[in-house]
């Protein structure tokens, strides 16, 4: 069984044009691929789901088209056809096999780009998650970026940096992502995906500038789960200490989730539900301080979030932001689920504790 695998089939056909945001990112392609001085590789950074894989494929596809305008891929020429069809036997993509990126994976990735690509101007090569490589996988990645085999790109993606060796880093050109325009997103979700407004303007403005996310809350489970998760947040401050920590385990292990990186559909999980606590958070906050309706997320909970809202400080709902914001570091960095949550949901709970 191949260790390192193309995953093309999970997308439709992506070229430049069809990134939404990340303009910046765009417009460095454009410079490096008309000065014909095309970097080894590439450190993508920022949160998933914001087009550091899709910028990839329009990368590879720009690259190996034989009637580019400018950056934009034909579409239609054979190796445009090979990418859209998720047969193209040059764009290689790997991803952790479980909580790492092992080193057998980097050895098979390391042997396939030992050989010249196949029919390709250049083979290109995404290693998605990149920080979850194990040190082992990263000294023998190491060696590869330092001897680089002409006609190969590589693309790392990671959410920051600092969670790759310096080695590695200062070997890549870095290409920043940002989160995406709220608004352009809830357009493209009413536009593309025929979206009712309500629930994109939802799921949008929840999603924390992450397309990939705001696809996934926009399926029928995340909704079905959703009244669940804001029932625990609105019972957590009614609970002792010991309830609390039994909603935290509860959480931890219900909420796993499915899947993995912004590339394939993920069943809601404990990313999601924080996402829809800390777009509580922010609502009440809305509400607490006389700031415009409009910038709700949860717009189909006003009444509930005004009668919330009348028994909550300003002081603690930024404190429970603070802690979400973390609890989603956290969950990222560390991967242990049950320590996340169980120390944020009984901070969050000692915060509410007093509440009058």
């Amino acid at each position: 069984m191949w260790l390192c695998v193309s995953i093309l089939g999970t997308y439709f056909k992506m070229r430049f044009s069809e990134i939404i945001g990340q303009e910046k990112a765009k417009g460095f392609f454009r410079r490096v691929i008309s000065e014909d001085r095309i970097p080894h590789a590439y450190l993508f950074t920022g949160i998933a789901g914001v087009g550091k894989t899709s910028t990839a494929i329009a990368l590879t596809m720009a690259l190996n088209c034989r009637r580019p305008t400018d950056i934009e891929a034909c579409g239609v020429c054979p190796p445009c056809r090979q990418m859209a069809g998720g047969n193209f036997p040059d764009f290689i993509s790997i991803k952790p096999d479980g909580q790492n990126i092992k080193i057998e994976q980097i050895r098979e990735v390391n042997r396939r780009l030992s050989f010249a690509p196949v029919s390709a101007r250049y083979r290109v090569c995404v290693i998605q998650q990149a920080e979850a490589m194990t040190r082992e996988a990263a000294n023998s990645f190491l060696k590869t970026l330092e001897e680089p085999p002409p006609g190969n790109i590589l693309v790392l993606n990671a959410v920051e940096p600092l969670n790759l060796l310096p080695t590695i880093v200062s070997r890549c050109q870095r290409v920043p992502f940002q989160p995406l325009p709220v608004e352009a997103m809830i357009e493209w979700l009413v536009r593309v995906k025929e979206m009712d407004r309500e629930r994109a303007t939802i799921v949008g403005r929840a999603s924390g500038g992450s397309l990939g996310l705001a696809l996934r809350m926009s399926e029928d489970v995340f909704w079905e789960k959703r009244d669940v998760w804001i029932s625990r947040i609105l019972k957590l401050p009614s609970l002792s200490k010991g309830d609390a920590l039994t909603m935290a385990m509860e959480s931890a292990t219900k909420e796993k989730g499915r899947g993995s990186d912004d590339a394939e559909p993920i069943e809601p999980g404990l990313p999601e539900m924080l996402a829809l606590w800390g777009g509580w958070y922010r609502d009440l906050l809305i509400v607490k301080v006389g700031a415009p309706k409009h910038l709700m997320t949860n717009i189909d909970f006003r009444d509930q979030l005004n009668d919330v809202a009348q028994y909550v400080t300003i002081e603690n709902l930024t404190a429970s932001l603070v802690a979400v914001d973390q609890a989603v570091r956290d969950l990222r960095r560390m991967g242990n689920p049950q320590l996340v949550m169980g120390h944020t949901i009984l901070g969050l709970q000692r915060l509410y504790s007093n509440e009058t």
